[in-house]
């Protein structure tokens, strides 16, 4: 990882992070809802503290599964980065 730049390290550590959340059951190439609320429990606790509604982060985790598999592959997950990424951008330049 050391010849890469900034924005390649910055992916190839989603990718990580994803695969590790993934890894715990079943599909490999996937995460349940509940790996994904570990991810964000985990990864984006400040997230998790934002919402104040616990039932709101559900809903979010069930709106990001857009093929309806009852799964969050990379795809979707990157979905959530996006948002995520919006958003914090959006208060840094406030």
């Amino acid at each position: 990882m050391s010849d890469m730049n900034q924005l390649e390290t910055a992916m190839v550590l989603l990718m990580q992070t994803f695969d590790k959340y993934a890894a715990g059951q079943g599909n490999r190439d996937a995460l349940t809802q509940a790996e994904a609320k570990t991810l964000l429990e985990k990864e984006l606790p400040g997230l998790i503290k934002a919402s104040k509604n616990p039932e709101k982060v559900e809903e979010m985790l069930k709106s990001l599964d857009l093929n309806g598999d009852k799964e969050i592959d990379f795809s979707e997950f990157m979905v959530l980065v996006n948002c995520v990424a919006c958003n914090f951008r959006e208060v840094l330049m406030n």
